[in-house]
């Protein structure tokens, strides 16, 4: 088992940026084993300077040199898909049926450690692999040969991935930052303005650093564009990785069936243009103001400067 032959696409995007929801339209995709929540690979050894700004769940991540396959499964945080297989009756998600069963995830992903190897990259894909080889209920099409995860802010890893999977893909997805924080702004606590924008504005840094680099392996979308066409806006991804362009690509499912809403996988209901420009529009004007001041730099980047 070898790293390289790990097909893998790792999606990210800022809080409220429409990650989960491009998650949910790829997840039907008959090539594609969709982690079936969000992918929170971090561990709490994570430790550098932006571990002050991103919680360390969502990171890309670090593992003590001398532990052995079983500790290093345990340091993962994965906080939604083992609170869903653990204690389901505490899951946000525990009304959609999951046949797994976290112990024998790890032992599979034991098992796959001990002939790849242990490493950042190995153990990654270890831990997908596992899930998929656990997960009884899966809908699979016999077809499936990319792997795919996404985790809220970890395109400021996005370096790491590419390194240490070398075939490996990145797609970051960009949502305009005045819905983005209109929506932020629901939850129960939210970010003040000042900080979300810090966020919003560094995830986009290094989304654009990142696709200089790596310009065959780094993708970006806007939400905006998967909202209106994703079909069209996600199948030019796919083609860039040899996948076909599948009609699943138009509608949001779970485990290939189809969603009424993406709530509770993320904050955004209605994926269409319209709510998106309603839920801008419900800012105050000084918030609106704040907002294009904090983020004029990237406005013209994302074409986003006459968005409102």
């Amino acid at each position: 088992m070898n790293n390289s032959d790990f097909r893998f696409l790792m999606i990210g995007a800022m809080y409220e940026n429409g990650g989960n929801t491009t998650h949910r339209f790829l997840d039907g995709h008959p090539q594609m084993f969709v982690y079936p929540f969000e992918s929170q690979p971090g561990t709490r050894l994570v430790n550098d300077m932006l571990s002050s700004t991103f919680p360390v769940k969502y990171r890309w991540p670090a593992f003590q040199l001398d532990a052995t396959p079983f500790q290093d499964y345990k340091a993962i945080i994965d906080e939604e898909g083992k609170v869903r297989t653990r204690t389901p009756h505490v899951s946000k998600f525990r009304h959609m049926p999951f046949d797994l069963n976290d112990d024998e995830r790890c032992r599979i992903y034991c098992e796959l450690v001990e002939k790849s190897g242990r490493g950042t990259g190995a153990n990654v894909a270890a831990f997908f692999r596992a899930t998929f080889d656990a997960w009884k209920d899966f809908k699979r099409s016999g077809r499936e040969e990319v792997y795919v995860g996404y985790s809220p802010i970890i395109t400021v890893d996005a370096d790491k991935i590419l390194r240490d999977l070398p075939g490996a893909h990145f797609l970051h997805v960009v949502r305009n930052p005045w819905s983005a924080f209109a929506d932020t702004s629901k939850r129960p606590v939210p970010m003040s303005l000042e900080n979300y924008m810090l966020g919003w504005t560094l995830n986009q840094y290094y989304a654009v650093l990142f696709k200089e680099k790596y310009p065959d392996r780094m993708h970006i979308v806007r939400t905006e564009d998967v909202m209106r066409d994703s079909k069209t806006t996600l199948g030019a991804v796919c083609e860039k990785m040899g996948l076909e362009v599948s009609d699943s690509l138009t509608k949001v499912t779970w485990n290939g069936n189809e969603l009424k809403e993406v709530y509770p996988w993320g904050t955004i209901r209605t994926p269409t243009p319209e709510a998106n420009l309603a839920t801008a529009k419900e800012l105050t004007t000084a918030q609106i103001d704040e907002i294009r001041l904090r983020t004029r730099a990237w406005l013209e980047t994302f074409d986003y400067k006459s968005f409102i």
